[in-house]
């Protein structure tokens, strides 16, 4: 069974200011949260925080049991993340950096299994990289780099996939490509899904509930259609907009200001 992920209380300060506030939010397993607010609410910021990258007040539990306490390689079989802009090391290839994800597995001094390889072909060839594999990470676009750094968390086969935007620089096709892949994922094997999301529609279309993010707090949280809402969206990202779609899958338009 995929364990709930649940944060209680998160605060984050950095450089003596709070940029993280008694955030709190419940992912139960299976399920799919999508962070979404402004540049600068504190979307990242919270991810970090929830994986014990940035010093933080509160607590983090997986199914029942506090991240703080599981050990590293305990923590990477439970839980994956891809990070928004990773650094790559330009002379790596593609195989050998999704093969990364296969740490957690390999052991200590030892090569990768039969097994590994496959899984990580597997998922090279799901998001059309299968061609990339001998190519080295110094010569892909940023959309093909951002679906590499995916294929890295998803080979870690980890119950738990925490996203950063990831579908940033990714083309129209290849961001349905991935998000249809991530949601395939979790209703066939049961994966919890954490992602933040610049899209508003994007979120709406695929995540099960939302939670917005204004100036490091939680300002709202439900489903597509209780967040993301006409006044909740003016208010909160100061721009003009029109949602269709009705109330359980919304899309977010903007509207033109009159000339």
């Amino acid at each position: 069974m995929t364990p709930e992920l649940t944060a209680r209380g998160l605060g984050v300060r950095l450089d003596g200011r709070t940029v993280l506030a008694e955030v709190g939010l419940t992912v139960p397993g299976g399920s799919w949260l999508g962070i979404v607010g402004p540049n600068g609410a504190g979307k990242s910021t919270l991810l970090k925080a929830m994986l014990g990258l940035l010093p933080h007040t509160g607590e983090v539990l997986v199914g029942g049991r506090s991240v703080r306490r599981l050990r590293p390689r305990e923590r990477a079989r439970l839980i994956a993340y891809a990070p928004q802009a990773p650094s790559l090391p330009t002379d790596m290839t593609v195989g050998e950096y999704a093969l990364l994800g296969r740490t957690p597995y390999i052991a200590y001094l030892g090569r990768e299994s039969r097994t590994d390889r496959e899984v990580t072909g597997s998922v090279l060839a799901r998001l059309d990289l299968d061609g990339f594999a001998d190519r080295p990470l110094g010569h892909l676009s940023g959309g093909e780099r951002q679906r590499v750094v995916l294929a890295r968390a998803l080979a870690q086969q980890a119950p738990i996939l925490i996203l950063d935007e990831p579908t940033t620089a990714l083309d129209l096709g290849h961001q349905q490509q991935a998000l249809d892949l991530l949601d395939r994922l979790r209703l066939t094997d049961g994966l919890t899904v954490l992602t933040t999301l610049h899209d508003l529609s994007l979120a709406g279309q695929y995540a099960d509930s939302l939670l917005l993010l204004a100036d490091g707090r939680a300002v709202a949280a439900g489903t597509p259609g209780q967040v993301l809402t006409e006044e909740l969206i003016t208010r909160h990202f100061g721009a003009r907009v029109r949602v269709s779609g009705g109330p359980g899958r919304p899309v977010v338009h903007l509207t033109r200001a009159s000339p």
